[in-house]
């Protein structure tokens, strides 16, 4: 009972931070952010423009590291992390391949490795002709999209500002100290009008990159998808705007992570993708993905400048 009351407490609180959330951060299209890291809690900003409207941050000063491969070789740490079929373990369909491997003469056999060819030879053309199908799609997509919008934050020269408390951001804001996001059109119209009053966060853009190496480290049962799926969502756009390359390397898609992402996802929807997601989960390496999330937030922690 206690337990529900809380609940509803929370629910009751989010909903009030959203409805007393200002105006302003519309009317700039900028957005207060909240990141809670191993060192601690801090407010930022995060606006969303087209590429052609931003510079992006000068990295050029940042030191350059030393052991890239060592930071997100993911799939190396471990040898479970494994993201096959997931129907490979399946022990009748591994009887039922055994039985046909098994020729009934020589002949029989040599034919079967022919056509096995052949139909590999036809797979691989069907795989590429998909390809470039799918390429020729994304290419027409993009160009009738126009310029992709890209992540900017509150920092400079590579680094992400984080304040312990709204009125430190608000009095940054108001400084017209340097920093990346002063190239926005609005920015004036934001440094101009902010209070501390105004640092309103909604729960969408609260992220708690803390916990989540502790929740991947419980096992996949007490795996949290809307944490690890949120915060892979600010990880990348990280990784873009401050151009932290082991993070966008980490959470590419295609890699292990995302993988793991798709499949959290999936099974958050739940039906029959998520019950093939499920499935698809038990191939992942328990101990890889915790590895691999704790370089990512060391990364983006290295990056971090507190302040206030």
């Amino acid at each position: 009972m206690a337990a529900q009351r809380d609940a509803q407490k929370q629910a009751d609180h989010e909903e009030e931070r959203e409805v007393a959330r200002p105006q302003l951060w519309s009317d700039v299209r900028i957005d207060p952010v909240e990141i809670a890291l191993p060192k601690g809690v801090g407010y930022t900003l995060r606006a969303y423009r087209q590429a052609t409207e931003i510079t992006p941050t000068d990295v050029s000063g940042r030191e350059s590291d030393e052991f890239p491969d060592r930071h997100y070789s993911i799939a190396d740490q471990d040898e479970e992390f494994d993201f096959g079929d997931a129907f490979d373990d399946d022990p009748a369909a591994a009887r039922v391949a055994d039985e046909d491997d098994e020729p009934d003469d020589l002949e029989d056999e040599d034919d079967g490795d022919e056509d096995e060819e052949e139909d590999d030879e036809d797979e691989a053309d069907l795989d590429e002709d998909d390809e470039e199908d799918e390429e020729d799609e994304d290419a027409a997509a993009a160009a009738k999209a126009g310029p992709e919008e890209v992540p900017v934050f509150l920092g400079h020269n590579g680094t992400l500002f984080l304040f312990q408390t709204p009125e430190g951001l608000v009095d940054f804001i108001r400084s017209g100290d340097e920093h990346d996001m002063s190239q926005l059109d609005s920015w004036s119209e934001l440094a101009e009008a902010v209070t501390a009053d105004d640092v309103v966060v909604l729960p969408e853009d609260s992220y708690e990159l803390d916990l989540v190496v502790k929740n991947l480290r419980g096992g996949r049962d007490a795996w949290d998808p809307d944490l690890i799926i949120q915060a892979g969502e600010l990880a990348r756009d990280l990784g873009y705007a401050l151009r932290i390359d082991p993070v966008i390397t980490a959470l590419a898609p295609g890699s292990p992570l995302d993988d793991l992402d798709e499949a959290l996802r999936a099974t958050s929807a739940g039906g029959i993708g998520g019950f093939l997601a499920r499935r698809r989960m038990k191939k992942i390496g328990a101990e890889a993905a915790p590895l691999g999330w704790r370089t990512i937030i060391g990364k983006i922690s290295s990056v971090v400048d507190w302040r206030d």
